[in-house]
């Protein structure tokens, strides 16, 4: 007894099963987490350390260099790049997709440790690593603006509060902050007031520090109670440190503000932040791995009317950008097209039956099909996204085959006179094997996805898994669940004259079948022309594959545009906020524009950076391309910057940011030769018509005030290079001297010159170095030579003896730690003030405003975008000729990285990728027929289907991408479907009735030429809205639709005769080669079908 058999004999136990299936995957789909695309985790890393003040070159060679020696040793790391700036090096670990990110961190961790002997005793702190996704892109994005508050007071209650409070919110995984800095105590010295005095900065800079100590003392015990010991040792504003005695003279004591213009500012004043053109300070929200992001966001926006609460009514709180807008309006057309293609599929059913009752049966069975699939995505982990509903839309097709092919022979049986239970047994046992047949080698293609690596197999393995499974569950549905249906709700035909709609469609399908008829009997007579037809889709698909533009993934319209601003290297942070202040006017007068944030300074104060909403696509005539383009010509008129935009995709993968969505690397042992060619290629590339927006990381040409020090003369003056570098830090490098502790946070006192005396290299002119500061403490830092200080008599301190105690005390208290000052915690002596002139030459220079490593060696990264309408395939391939063009020495190594990357891999990979899913269906096809020879009949369908596929992509102008790829691999399933159905009734009627090969297969078309027809108008019209979809989300998913629709169509037109005589011919090859051989001629062999079944198989 078959499943079919126990199935109708039980209805009850059956109807329950099919609705607790149907129920389970309704609930399973209301748990199931939400997302633009499968969830693939980057194991990346991102290690930042700050040096502040230091040049880049610095930076790399003091602090980056042997941060990678030891970075580098670390287990399965794939790719890592840095990026030296003022102050800072940021470095970038991605990890094999094998590697537990939570295992990486603690060898990261443990590697940073083991660098710390290596690094500089001035850095202030460890090196700092988080974990990232370089994928991922923020989920929400906060604008907080005020009009009364400055930025850094702003930037605070951001960092104290918005970070603090929104991290805790569940599904949040980073809460970062930008478009200012912490509040700080800035102190502006006058060095011509420090000279009159006599005061260096050093002696400065150890008053400073020794303003706020912070430290225990402890408590006084009584008999009966206790006394914490408490003292105002913090000077926590401005107004307490203009009071601050940092020196005496003449026995008057010298306060700060006599020497300097002390404020309650910010830490870096070289940091902008701009909403629409207004100064505002950003909260960037990004999500943890597997969060539902619109939940995320939902729990977000759910906890902010509180935090208003909580923060000052002054500041006001925007959402600058929401992403789950485009998440939703794209889920939204996706589960459009998806309901859409379940009507049409059942509208076939119901056009080619004519009987609701019989359509009512796939309406059934599709929808329980597609709804069960949502129980095993849960248990399995995946989420509802782009991917998985395309992939249960594209399955709509396939699963109402299995019920179809039920479904129209139980009809047939029907209509032939049986009872309705006779001919649901009958039926449904004579497909039974036909059903698994289809099915199995149907699941057979997605085997070399699902065992595919890299990214793109992680990214289309959840898109594999949930149409097999879907597949699965249809295989069971039309084995049991259908045939009861077909038991108990069709009926006979009654003897009453049939509708018109019922005469007109039959009588069109007569015809239809009566053409078809007449042009099989012709080819079937004429073998070879159809052989060599066959051999001609052959040829032309190899053709086609070749010229088709290829891609790796389609360029998505999300709504948001990025933008980086490169301007000249030797601008001022002064002009380049001017400039990002014109770029965003610009920018908001777009039309198609919702709100644009932008932020300069930071780490180069030559680039900005550009985040830009759009309004829906509904209320835009363009898209974000078109966006682009018309944005282009009118930033092009910012004279000195460079504005570089691209579309924000769902899809990325890594590589060294850039101002543009793909990169290409250049590395070299010599290092001038890479910055003379790295240049070269630029500017070449700049005149390629292939490719746009081309923009190089090489950055050397920054203006550098050279100060070249005589050191045998500093030597005599009794000066060292390290107190030479301290007064520099002190003078120019926005030095953080002092840490004041708050309850909420912990702010700095920034010291630096006052502007005039920064804003040209002749300031370099009045800094003074000091060869004493009474007595010197802090030699080991400082590198002081004991023995050549010198203190005039004259300057000898007049206070009382009391003052002289406390002089000599505050005298012996020196900054501890790292790079003290030479000076005292309070002068009292004049120091010998040695101009900087004297001992040094100043000379204008260039040096680099960014040092980039790729591994251990310095890179030269370009980045482009593509233009609308040239493939990324068509953009490499012109690079590559332009690096043999200019004539590229060999020493220099170019390769791309990123998405480029992954695109060379993935084009390498496509022939190969589709070879294998030819070969499982073969096995699995060889399996079941217990047959060398049949696979390949069922097979010789995939040509037609190719031809259609590239011809489709090729007149819609749609690249070759990694979706149309897996709309290919789709068709080795349905196309062989039809030959499947001919073969095995072809075969049963050799084995039962003993019809010839040629009268089997004849017989076996006309017969099954009405399922095939609705099978595949079934398949085609399931992929249909994903072809025709203009709605959000739309590009990604038409590849797909247009390789479908496109294979159906030429594959049904010419596998109804290719296959039959294909099949004619292996049959007259196989029985030559038994003659040959001198085996035994045995006809048609005996049928394998299961469990007694009436469908065929030939034992080979």
């Amino acid at each position: 007894m078959t499943p079919s058999d126990v199935a109708i004999r039980r209805p009850v136990a059956t109807t329950l099963l099919t609705l607790g299936v149907a129920l389970a995957g309704m609930l399973a789909f209301f748990l199931l987490p939400v997302s633009p695309l499968p969830e693939v985790d980057f194991p990346t890393i991102f290690v930042q350390a700050n040096l502040p003040g230091a040049s880049p070159e610095t930076v790399a060679t003091s602090v980056a260099t042997p941060l990678e020696r030891h970075l580098g040793q670390i287990a399965n790391v794939t790719e890592m790049t840095s990026t030296s700036t003022l102050g800072s090096t940021r470095i970038i670990l991605q990890f094999g997709l094998d590697r537990d990110i939570n295992g990486a961190a603690r060898d990261v961790q443990a590697a940073i440790n083991a660098a710390r002997a290596d690094l500089p005793v001035s850095l202030r702190s460890n090196p700092t690593y988080r974990k990232v996704n370089p994928a991922d892109s923020p989920i929400l994005v906060l604008s907080l603006t005020s009009p009364t508050r400055s930025q850094g007071q702003i930037y605070d209650v951001a960092a104290a509060v918005f970070e603090q409070k929104l991290s805790q919110v569940s599904g949040v995984g980073q809460v970062r902050t930008a478009g200012s800095s912490l509040p700080a105590v800035r102190v502006a010295l006058n060095p011509h007031a420090l000279f009159s005095y006599g005061i260096s900065l050093e002696d400065v800079r150890a008053a400073l520090a020794s303003a706020n100590a912070n430290m225990p003392k402890g408590v006084i015990d009584t008999p009966t109670r206790r006394f914490q010991v408490y003292t105002n040792d913090q000077a926590r504003t401005a107004d307490a440190y203009r009071d601050l005695v940092i020196a005496y003279r003449d026995g008057a004591p010298v306060h700060l503000a006599d020497v300097a213009t002390v404020t309650d500012s910010v830490e870096d004043l070289r940091n902008q932040g701009l909403t629409n053109g207004k100064p505002a300070v950003l909260v960037i929200i990004y999500r943890q791995p597997g969060a539902n992001i619109l939940d995320t966001v939902g729990r977000i926006r759910a906890v902010l009317p509180q935090m208003e609460r909580e923060i000052p009514r002054d500041i006001d709180i925007a959402v600058t950008s929401d992403r789950t807008g485009t998440i939703r309006a794209s889920l939204h057309a996706v589960e459009l097209a998806l309901v859409i293609a379940v009507v049409l599929v059942v509208g076939v059913v119901l056009v080619f039956l004519r009987d609701p009752r019989a359509a009512f049966i796939p309406a059934v069975a599709v929808p329980v099909s597609l709804i069960g699939t949502f129980g095993a995505m849960y248990l399995l982990g995946f989420s509802l996204n782009t991917l998985s509903l395309m992939a249960l839309t594209v399955a709509t097709g396939f699963v109402v085959d299995d019920a179809v092919v039920v479904l129209e022979n139980v009809t047939r049986h029907l209509e032939a006179g049986m009872s309705r239970m006779q001919a649901a047994l009958r039926g449904a046992r004579e497909v039974g094997f036909t059903v698994i047949s289809m099915s199995l080698s149907l699941i057979a293609v997605f085997i070399p996805i699902l065992l595919m690596g890299g990214i793109v197999g992680r990214l289309f393995r959840e898109f594999a898994m949930t149409i097999s499974i879907a597949i699965l569950i249809s295989l069971v549905i039309s084995l049991t669940t259908t045939p009861m249906m077909c038991a108990y709700l069709l009926r006979a035909r009654s003897g009453a004259a049939p509708n018109r709609f019922f005469r007109l469609s039959e009588r069109a399908f007569a015809a239809l079948a009566g053409g078809y008829a007449q042009t099989l009997g012709w080819a079937l007579a004429r073998p070879r022309t159809v052989l060599l037809a066959l051999l001609a889709v052959i040829g032309l698909n190899v053709y086609l594959f070749a010229i088709v533009p290829k891609g790796l993934f389609p360029q998505q319209d999300t709504g948001r545009v990025f933008g980086g601003i490169r301007a000249d290297q030797n601008i001022s942070f002064q002009a380049m906020r001017q400039k990002l202040e014109r770029i965003i006017a610009i920018v908001k007068a777009d039309p198609a524009v919702d709100t644009v944030v932008g932020f300069t300074g930071g780490f180069q104060t030559n680039s900005g950076f550009l985040f830009t909403s759009l309004r829906p696509r509904s209320e835009r005539d363009v898209s974000a391309d078109g966006v682009i383009a018309r944005l282009r010509p009118k930033l092009a008129q910012v004279a000195g910057a460079g504005v570089f935009l691209q579309s924000g995709q769902d899809i990325r993968a890594g590589g060294r940011p850039g101002n543009a969505q793909y990169q290409y690397t250049l590395e070299g042992d010599d290092l001038e030769e890479l910055q003379s060619w790295g240049p070269r290629l630029a500017q070449a590339l700049r005149s390629v018509p292939e490719v746009k927006d081309v923009d190089s990381d090489q950055q050397d040409g920054g203006l550098q005030a050279y100060i070249d020090i005589d050191r045998a003369t500093a030597s005599r003056f009794g000066l060292t290079v390290g107190q030479i570098d301290n007064t520099l830090y002190d003078a120019f490098g926005q030095r953080q001297v002092s840490t004041i502790y708050n309850p909420m946070n912990q702010y700095h006192v920034v010291m630096e010159v006052a502007a005039p005396y920064r804003q040209t290299p002749d300031a370099l002119h009045t800094i003074y170095v000091a060869t004493s500061g009474g007595a010197v403490r802090g030699s080991r830092a400082t590198n002081a030579v004991s023995g050549t200080v010198s203190v005039p008599d004259s300057s000898t301190s007049t206070e009382s003896d009391d003052e002289s105690v406390r002089n000599q005390r505050t005298n012996q208290i020196g900054s501890a730690g790292r790079g003290v000052s030479t000076g005292a915690a309070v002068s009292t002596a004049a120091t010998t003030m040695i101009p900087l002139a004297v001992f040094a030459r100043f000379l204008n220079d260039n040096g680099p405003l960014a040092v980039n490593h790729e591994g251990h060696f310095v890179a030269t990264t370009l980045s482009f975008n593509v233009p609308e309408g040239v493939a990324l395939g068509i953009a490499v391939a012109a690079i590559e000729r332009t690096m043999r063009e200019i004539g590229m020495p060999t020493t220099i190594r170019g390769s791309f990285a990123g998405t480029a990357k992954i695109f060379q891999s993935s084009l390498n990979n496509q022939p190969m990728l589709i070879l294998l899913a030819l070969f499982s269906v073969y096995i699995v096809l060889g399996i079941l027929y217990e047959s060398y020879v049949h696979p390949l009949t069922i097979l010789s369908t995939l040509p037609s289907a190719g031809l259609g596929a590239l011809l489709a992509l090729l007149v819609c102008h749609t690249e070759f991408s990694l979706i149309a790829l897996v709309g290919v691999i789709l068709l080795i399933g349905i196309v062989k479907k039809n030959a499947i159905m001919m073969i095995d009734f072809a075969l049963d009627a050799e084995r039962t009735r003993g019809l010839r090969p040629r009268a089997a297969i004849h017989e076996a078309c006309l017969l099954r030429f009405r399922p095939i027809m609705m099978t595949t108008a079934a398949a085609l019209l399931g992929a249909l809205p994903l072809a025709l979809d203009v709605g959000e989300g739309g590009e990604l998913r038409q590849p797909l639709g247009i390789a479908i629709v496109g294979g159906l169509l030429v594959s049904q037109l010419l596998t109804l005769y290719t296959t039959p005589v294909v099949y004619l011919s292996l049959d007259r090859l196989r029985t030559r080669w038994r003659h040959a051989t001198n085996g035994p001629s045995k006809g048609a062999s005996a049928a394998i079908s299961p469990a007694g079944s009436g469908s065929a198989g030939a034992n080979e």
